[in-house]
């Protein structure tokens, strides 16, 4: 079995992931597909993400391929994560990860609200709830907030008294139509850094909406682009990222006929038949990175780059912070001062020319935000920590 190194797989990083200044992509759909999908859960993060990887990309470029071109999407799909989608990788989520959310979702809320007395057949108000709710959309191309939905539907205005879950019978029955592709996360009503999306129908949105494809094929086009990006990587690590099953993940890899390696520390990982060959070393290079970018958030084994960081990287429940990265490896975090500032924070030593290139990184993202600091909930160790 061939070995690859925990150096070599830093370089495929780096130029996969067009974190280096050569690599670097020229739209914010080429970055979105080399990177398989980008992290929506924090708005911010999808255009700081285009940032890193786009020379000269600026927030109105997002946003129009995001609301008007709509050649990304955002979508609820792995580990019932918001994500955002090149639109032509939607029809494999909408058959696998994103309709396994949707079963979970809706099995739930069915309990819960039978659970809180707003009925006793819960699949039978799911069904009239979702009826009611696309009605309401219907012939609305820019769709409506959750709060114009709120009054148009009122059967969904409800407050669940159940424990460890959203209480808002409204918040939840949206998640789960999302889930399922009914509806999509539409224009944003607010700034670039928020989420006040208006809800549309995704038939709608999208036009020619594609049919899903089948929960197999689906998983097996969505491992195919994760090991073109992150690979090579292992059944662990796969099997996480998706939120899947082992069952799901080994059967796409046996139709994509991967191929196993050994790596650093003993695991086996896994790579695309014809993707096999070591990708030559990028050279020095340096990438400041958002809360839960995708590269940060791709393996759920994560030594090669990150150890001993771990603890102050990432918070209790494995969101990442921040992060400043040199020649593949996570060495600190940045964060703004109260003029937009952005300071790095180093984690351990790094040579004078890295250091230097975090700086430009640094002054660089400083003036693309033009003052403006960039709200989070997800603060890391290392991003608390004093000055």
């Amino acid at each position: 079995m061939r070995h690859v190194t925990d150096q070599q797989r830093r370089a495929r990083l780096a130029v996969r992931h067009a974190l280096t200044a050569a690599a670097r992509v020229g739209t914010p759909e080429a970055a979105t597909t080399a990177m398989t999908v980008l992290h929506a859960t924090e708005p911010a993060t999808v255009h700081l993400s285009c940032w890193a990887r786009v020379t000269s990309v600026t927030v109105a470029d997002v946003d129009r391929v995001l609301y008007g071109d709509r050649t990304l999407v955002k979508q609820l799909a792995m580990r019932r994560t918001l994500f955002v989608f090149p639109r032509d990788l939607l029809p494999a989520a909408w058959g696998s990860a994103s309709a396994r959310v949707a079963a979970n979702e809706r099995a739930r809320l069915a309990k819960d609200v039978v659970t809180a007395g707003i009925t006793t057949d819960g699949p039978a108000w799911l069904d009239r709830a979702r009826a009611e709710v696309l009605d309401a959309l219907a012939g609305i191309p820019d769709g409506h907030p959750a709060t114009d939905l709120r009054r148009a539907v009122p059967m969904i205005d409800a407050h669940l008294a159940v424990t460890n879950a959203d209480p808002r019978a409204a918040s939840r029955v949206l998640t789960c139509l999302s889930a399922a592709a009914d509806i999509v996360r539409g224009v944003n009503a607010g700034g670039w850094y928020t989420s006040r999306p208006r809800w549309a129908l995704m038939r709608q949105w999208l036009d020619d909406t594609p049919a899903p494809l089948t929960a197999a094929d689906g998983y097996l086009e969505l491992v195919r682009r994760w090991l073109f990006t992150f690979g090579p990587g292992t059944e662990d690590d796969l099997v996480w990222w998706l939120g899947s099953t082992k069952a799901a993940v080994r059967a796409a890899l046996a139709g994509l006929g991967a191929v196993a390696v050994s790596l650093d520390h003993g695991a086996t990982g896994w790579l695309l038949p014809d993707d096999v060959d070591d990708v030559p070393d990028p050279g020095p290079w340096a990438a400041l990175l958002p809360v839960l970018d995708p590269t940060v958030m791709g393996w759920q084994h994560r030594d090669f780059y990150l150890s001993p960081h771990r603890a102050e990287i990432f918070d209790r429940r494995g969101n990442a912070g921040t992060t400043a990265w040199v020649d593949g490896r996570v060495v600190g975090c940045w964060v703004q001062d109260p003029a937009g500032v952005v300071e790095v924070r180093l984690l351990e030593d790094v040579p004078a020319a890295a250091r230097r290139a975090l700086d430009a990184e640094a002054s660089r993202l400083t003036a693309w935000l033009d003052g403006f600091r960039v709200p989070s909930v997800y603060h890391s160790p290392a991003m608390r920590a004093p000055a």
